[in-house]
C-alpha cells in the first residue's frame, strides 16, 4: 500500500544514513525512477545507467544531488 509512503522533501543528512540500506524499485529505473525505501519513496538512479526492473531489489551505493546511487541487489 503506498498511501501512507512519505513524499516529504528530505534532508542531506538522511540521504548519507541510507547507504547501504536496501529497497524495493517502486517505478523502473531507465536509469531513473523512483524506490521504497523503510517506508520512504526516492528518487533513485542505477549506478551503472542499466534499467532496473520494478519489483527488484537494489541496494544503495551512493548519492548525487540528493538522488540515491542504487545498483541491483545480488541474487
Amino acid at each position: 500500500m503506498l498511501a501512507g509512503v512519505s513524499r516529504h522533501k528530505k534532508s542531506g543528512t538522511v540521504d548519507v544514513k541510507l547507504i547501504g540500506s536496501t529497497g524495493l524499485v517502486d517505478t523502473k529505473l531507465d536509469p531513473h525512477g523512483t524506490v521504497l525505501i523503510r517506508g520512504d519513496l526516492w528518487r533513485a538512479c542505477s549506478n551503472n545507467g542499466s534499467a532496473i526492473a520494478t519489483r527488484s531489489k537494489v541496494s544503495v551505493v551512493g548519492m548525487r544531488d540528493h538522488l540515491l546511487l542504487v545498483r541491483l541487489q545480488d541474487q
